[in-house]
């Protein structure tokens, strides 16, 4: 398990605090908000630190947020990593350590090979060493901070099994059990693999990434509780629609939107009755829903 520095273990323990105290002092440590609308940082509070990276939930996680979102996907000898691109190249030095292994996918790499790069100096020197991590690395993290996951199994038909392999490092992990189900949604754009997640655990809580017709809406519900859509595609009507059918657990479908990173903009998205918005800078999405109550 992932020990944090002292300094950032400072603020998971303010946030966890904020759970027991007055609803005014939980104010002001930024955990407890007068809107419905749940903020969720994207790959970790992105804008302030290299995306799914430690560093990243860390930096939500001293912002006083509870949500965190991340991509899963699998090494050459089978490993589960957390990383956005199908390639390493944007996001760390595998150029320079491997520079004859072009395209650089992730699916070529093993995971000793992975852990020997720098994912942290492309976003600022002060990050150089920060390391992609495993799976379980994360969940460690997250765990650590009394988080919550949003977890997107990233191009899983360039993994097959892929579902079944995540949903046991998540029980190994104990992120299965009736507690922690509770701080755990899966989602993908991949229909099928929401629907393969659904049927292999129906417990867990699942989102399909997109912007399904509406008439198309109820053959979703049927594996899916949530409809996550880019925020440049809906409106309030889109909203209503989806609200009004009921997923998998029989409780109306919700819309997590994707990505906002200005105040005015989350004010209006959250006027269409969103569930919840996904953002890189979660701090001032929060502070503007915050605002705008």
């Amino acid at each position: 398990m992932q020990i944090r520095p002292a300094a950032a273990l400072t603020g998971a323990l303010i946030g966890m605090s904020a759970l027991f105290l007055p609803t005014a002092t939980a104010q002001a440590t930024g955990r407890t908000t007068h809107h419905h609308t749940v903020t969720v940082a994207h790959r970790g509070a992105s804008a302030y630190a290299p995306e799914n990276t430690l560093a990243a939930v860390d930096a939500a996680d001293d912002l006083g947020i509870d949500w965190v979102e991340n991509d899963v996907q699998r090494t050459r000898d089978g490993e589960l990593i957390v990383m956005h691109d199908t390639t390493l190249s944007r996001t760390t030095d595998v150029e320079q350590v491997f520079p004859d292994r072009a395209p650089w996918k992730i699916s070529d790499f093993t995971l000793d090979e992975i852990e020997k790069l720098d994912a942290g100096s492309w976003f600022g020197p002060e990050f150089q060493g920060e390391a992609v991590p495993t799976l379980e690395e994360y969940m460690d993290r997250v765990s650590d901070n009394h988080q919550k996951l949003l977890l997107e199994l990233k191009a899983p038909e360039l993994y097959p099994g892929v579902e079944r392999q995540t949903l046991r490092e998540l029980r190994r992990e104990g992120w299965l059990d009736h507690r922690h189900k509770r701080r755990l949604i899966i989602q993908s754009f991949n229909a099928d693999s929401v629907r393969t997640v659904h049927r292999l655990r129906p417990d867990v809580k699942t989102g399909f990434l997109g912007t399904p017709a509406v008439a198309d809406l109820p053959e979703y519900a049927e594996f899916s509780d949530q409809i996550n859509p880019s925020y440049t595609t809906i409106d309030a009507g889109y909203v209503s629609a989806v609200r009004s059918v009921d997923g998998a657990h029989g409780k109306p479908l919700e819309v997590y939107t994707w990505t906002v990173n200005d105040g005015p903009t989350a004010v209006s998205v959250a006027g269409m009755g969103v569930n919840g918005i996904i953002t890189n800078k979660p701090d001032v999405i929060r502070d503007a829903l915050d605002d705008a109550s």
